[in-house]
C-alpha cells in the first residue's frame, strides 16, 4: 500500500468519504470491497492517515455518482471562511476561537460545521428582521418562517458551487443560435421572428402603462410587452430571457431542484438567474465570445459594443467562461450600492466576499463612486498574501424621464495577479509596485495599521487606552 504522507487535500477528504459512506448506509467492509481495497486501508484513508490516489478518487466518484468538484478542497476552504466570518460576531468574542479550530471542525465534521453556519445565518437573519417582526405581530399579521432566509444568498451559494457555469444552458443557447439563424451583429430581428413563430406578439409599452415595468408576458393573450425605456441591446436580452422561460422551463426547473435552494422563493429566483444565463449565452455565444475576449484582452467596452450588450452583461458573461479545456481568465465579480451593500457576488479567482457585514472600504469598488463612469484599477493584497488585479466602474440605472429615479451602483471585476497581463487595463501599470492591503471585513482582517477600521480585529483583544488618541480608535498606528 502507498506510504506517502497525506497532503492537505487528502486530509480533508477523509471526513468527506466517511460522510458519504454513512449517507449511503455502507459499512467500511462494503465500500472497501466496491473500491477493490482492504477495509483496513479504507479505515486509514478515512482517518486521514493515507492519501487518496487518483484511481481511487475516480472509483469513489463512480460509486457515489459524484461530480469530482464535490470532493474539491475549495469547498472546505469556503466553508472555513464562512465560519470564520460568523465567529467574527462579537457574540463569540469570549470563546477565543482560532482559525485552526475552525479548520479542524470543517475537516473532521463537515456536516456539523455546515449546520453551525446555517444556524448562525438563521440567527443573523432573525436579528436583522426583529423590527419587522414586531411590526407584523403588533398589527396582527401572520409571519412566514421562510422570510428568515434570504433567497439571494441561497442562489449565490448555488451559482458559486457550479462555478457559474451551466453546460446544459450553453448547449440549448447554441442550438437556438443555429436554428433561429441569429445574426451575430444584429440578433434582435431573428429573436423577434422566433416569437412570431411561436405565435407570441411583441409590443412596446409606454412608461405610463407600467412605471418601473420593463418586461411583462401575458401567457393567456400570448403578448410579450417591453418598455420603451429599454435600449435595443436590453430588448434583445429580454427576448432571449423570455425564450428560456418559454422553451426550457423543464430544464430550468431541473437545474433549480438543488439542495442549496431550500425555499420556493430561492428556486424561483434561481430560475430567473438561469434564464439570464441563457440570455447571455445567446447574445454572447461561448466560443465566439471567448475568442473575442482573448483577442481584445478583455476590453469590456469593445466587447459590449461588438455583442450588443451592456457593461454589466459582459462582466457577468466573463465570469461564466469555465468550460473545461476552453477557460477564460478566472474572474471574481461584485456589485455594490453607494451604501456598500453587496447585491451580487461570485468568485472564481479565490477572493473572499463578506456575507454578514460590509466589504473592506479599501476595495476600489467603493472609490468608483468618486469618478462615475470611469474605470478604476487597483493592485491589492489580501491578508493571506494573495495578490489581485481589479477594475471597478459605476453604472447607472434609471426609470426614465425627468422624474425617473437614477440609481447608481458600482461593479468590480478582478483576477489573481498572475493573470493581470492578459487584461488591457494593466497596460502601463507597474505590476511589481506595492499593492493596496485589503481584507474581507474589519472583524476578520488582522491588519492593525489600517486607519479605515470600523471594528477591532477578532484575533486581538480590544483595549481602551484613555491616555492615547490615535487617528483611528481601532488601529495601532505609530507605536504600541
Amino acid at each position: 500500500m502507498p506510504s506517502a504522507a497525506p497532503t492537505k487535500p487528502a486530509a480533508r477528504l477523509g471526513a468527506k468519504i466517511r460522510l458519504l459512506r454513512r449517507q449511503e448506509g455502507l459499512s467500511q467492509v462494503q465500500l472497501a470491497e466496491a473500491l477493490g481495497i482492504s477495509p483496513s486501508y479504507l479505515n486509514l484513508i478515512e482517518g486521514n492517515k493515507r492519501p487518496l490516489t487518483a484511481p481511487l478518487l475516480i472509483r469513489l466518484a463512480q460509486q457515489f455518482h459524484l461530480d469530482l468538484r464535490a470532493l474539491a478542497p475549495d469547498e472546505d476552504q469556503r466553508l472555513s471562511d464562512d465560519l470564520m466570518e460568523a465567529f467574527g460576531d462579537p457574540l463569540f468574542e469570549s470563546l477565543g476561537l482560532q482559525a485552526q479550530d475552525v479548520r479542524e471542525l470543517v475537516q473532521n465534521s463537515p456536516t456539523l460545521a455546515r449546520g453551525v453556519f446555517e444556524l448562525y445565518r438563521a440567527y443573523q437573519h432573525s436579528q436583522d428582521s426583529l423590527d419587522t417582526l414586531a411590526d407584523k405581530l403588533s398589527d396582527g399579521q401572520g409571519f412566514d418562517p421562510e422570510a428568515t432566509r434570504l433567497p439571494s444568498e441561497e442562489v449565490g451559494d448555488f451559482l458559486q458551487q457550479a462555478m457559474n457555469h451551466f453546460p446544459e444552458l450553453e448547449v440549448v443557447a447554441e442550438e437556438l443560435c443555429a436554428t433561429a439563424g441569429l445574426d451575430a451583429d444584429q440578433p434582435y430581428p431573428a429573436l423577434a421572428a422566433a416569437f412570431e413563430a411561436r405565435n407570441v406578439q411583441i409590443r412596446i409599452h409606454r412608461v405610463s402603462e407600467g412605471p418601473g415595468l420593463l418586461r411583462r408576458y401575458d401567457p393567456d393573450r400570448r403578448i410579450l410587452s417591453l418598455s420603451e425605456l429599454l435600449p435595443q441591446r436590453s430588448r434583445t436580452f429580454q427576448l432571449a430571457h423570455q425564450l428560456a422561460l418559454l422553451d426550457h422551463g423543464d430544464l430550468l426547473d431541473r437545474l433549480a431542484d438543488h439542495p442549496l435552494l431550500r425555499t420556493n422563493a430561492s428556486k424561483a429566483l434561481a430560475r430567473v438567474a438561469l434564464a439570464n444565463y441563457f440570455a447571455g449565452a445567446v447574445i454572447m455565444p461561448y466560443e465566439r465570445f471567448l475568442r473575442a475576449a482573448k483577442s481584445e484582452r478583455y476590453d469590456i467596452d469593445i466587447l459590449a459594443r461588438r455583442f450588443q450588450a451592456s457593461f454589466e452583461q459582459v462582466c457577468h458573461r466573463l465570469t461564466t467562461l469555465r468550460r473545461p479545456g476552453a477557460e477564460g481568465v478566472p474572474f471574481h465579480f461584485l456589485r455594490i450600492d453607494i451604501a456598500g451593500n453587496i447585491s451580487k457576488s461570485f468568485s472564481a479567482s479565490g477572493i473572499r466576499f463578506a456575507r454578514f457585514s460590509g466589504a473592506c472600504p479599501r476595495w476600489n469598488a467603493h472609490a468608483a463612486f468618486l469618478t462615475p463612469g470611469l474605470i478604476r484599477t487597483q493592485l491589492s493584497e489580501m491578508p493571506d498574501g494573495r495578490k489581485y488585479f481589479c477594475i471597478a466602474r459605476t453604472i447607472q440605472k434609471d426609470t426614465g424621464g425627468y422624474r425617473g429615479q437614477h440609481a447608481m451602483q458600482a461593479l468590480g471585476l478582478g483576477c489573481e495577479m498572475g493573470h493581470a497581463k492578459e487584461l488591457i487595463y494593466a497596460d502601463g501599470l507597474r505590476l511589481d509596485q506595492p499593492p493596496v492591503p485589503i481584507g474581507v471585513t474589519c472583524r476578520l482582517c488582522e491588519r492593525t495599521d489600517c486607519e479605515q477600521r470600523a471594528f477591532p480585529p477578532l484575533q486581538q483583544a480590544f483595549k481602551v487606552e484613555e491616555n492615547l488618541r490615535r487617528t483611528s480608535f481601532y488601529a495601532r498606528i505609530g507605536g504600541n
